[in-house]
Order: C-alpha cells, then sequence, then structure tokens
C-alpha cells in the first residue's frame, strides 16, 4: 500500500486524484504545511525540498516526490493513463511539465502576492495574473483543437493541469470566459468520481 503525504492544496490533490484514477491502495498522510509538517526531520527524509506531494512505496521500497515524478511513478506502476512509448507518451509528457514548469509555479505566485502576502505589490500581482491568463489561453487553444490535453484520451496530463486551472476560477477568482474549451474541459473532468472523491478528501477533524 502507498503512503501519499499530502496536503489540501492544488499540489496535494494532484496524487490524490491519480491515485483514485488508477484504483491503487494507499494511505493518505496528511502534511499541515500550514503548521510546518513539510519541515520535520521525517518528512524531509520522505522529500529534502520540503513539499507536497511525495509517495513512499512499500513493495519497491522507492520514495518519490515533486508531483510530475510521482504521477508517472504512479501511472507506471499501474499501466495507465500514460503510453509506454511513442509519440502519445511524449504529448502526455509535454502537458505534464507545462504544469510542472508554468502553470504550478506560476499560479502559485500569483496565490501569494493576490491572496497572502502581507504588502500587496501591484507589480507582482499584475505580471503573475498577465501569465496566468496566458497560460490559461494555451490550455483553452488546445483544448479547442482536442477533447484532452493529450490528444482522444484522459491521461495524466488532465490530471496534473487541472488543479491548478480550476483554483484559477475559484480560489483567485480570474475571468473565465475567455477560455469556453478550458470551461468546458474542467466541468467535464469535475465530474468524474475520482475527482469528486479526491477532491472531497480532507485531514481528521478539518471542515
Amino acid at each position: 500500500m502507498i503512503d501519499a503525504y499530502v496536503w489540501t492544496t492544488p499540489n496535494g490533490f494532484k496524487a490524490l486524484i491519480a491515485l483514485e484514477e488508477l484504483a491503487l491502495p494507499y494511505r493518505a498522510h496528511w502534511i499541515d504545511i500550514g503548521k510546518g509538517d513539510q519541515r520535520t526531520p521525517e518528512y524531509i527524509k520522505i522529500n529534502p525540498n520540503s513539499k507536497i506531494p511525495a509517495i513512499f512505496d512499500p513493495d519497491t521500497n522507492t520514495r518519490v516526490f515533486e508531483s510530475g515524478a510521482v504521477l508517472t511513478y504512479l501511472a507506471e506502476k499501474a499501466g495507465k493513463l500514460l503510453p509506454a512509448s511513442g509519440p502519445g507518451r511524449y504529448e502526455t509528457l509535454s502537458w505534464m511539465y507545462f504544469n510542472v514548469g508554468g502553470t504550478g509555479p506560476m499560479f502559485g505566485q500569483l496565490g501569494f502576492f493576490a491572496k497572502f502576502a502581507k504588502e500587496k505589490v501591484p507589480m507582482a500581482i499584475e505580471r503573475y495574473t498577465k501569465e496566468a491568463e496566458r497560460l490559461l489561453a494555451v490550455l483553452d487553444a488546445r483544448l479547442g483543437e482536442v477533447p484532452y490535453l493529450a490528444g482522444s484520451d484522459f491521461s495524466l496530463a488532465d490530471i496534473i493541469n487541472y488543479t491548478w486551472a480550476n483554483a484559477g476560477r475559484t480560489f483567485l477568482g480570474l475571468d473565465m470566459a475567455p477560455y469556453p474549451h478550458l470551461v468546458r474541459w474542467l466541468d467535464e473532468l469535475g465530474k468524474r468520481p475520482a475527482f469528486v472523491k479526491a477532491l472531497a478528501m480532507k485531514p481528521p477533524g478539518q471542515t
């Protein structure tokens, strides 16, 4: 049974959604990043970068951290949602890295400056808002061509890109009217049973 180290953030939900979609048995370990659980010596042994998500698979004595690596490991273990070879594999990986290097960090920075920073910095908010909107437009253009990011089939690319794009229209309150194809995709994925179950998960005691 896989040990999954997560929290109720877009990055944490990536792992939970993947585990549910892949039907892999797991235990959720809630790492409260607001309380600093990610900086404990015990957790740093799991993820030296002190972030979530991370997993440990006792079946193979393997630890994996960083969301793209975590999802790749899980898909290869289950043999689903990531082609083993060929163009489809690299299309999927390309859109996964789009999130890892683009929407993830850019939306994260926007969230910090717009929602959490004690001092509002208009230049930073404007810079990250514009970049977030640019990235949403890239996703929308792709989803105007194909039903899913990697093509005709649902894949890891959809899981990893869903959570931050969805946070854009919920937590960040970005105007989604210019992105109808993206909204169609978000609405469709949000109805999948694995997404519904994972996104409803909370640590014990959290309301």
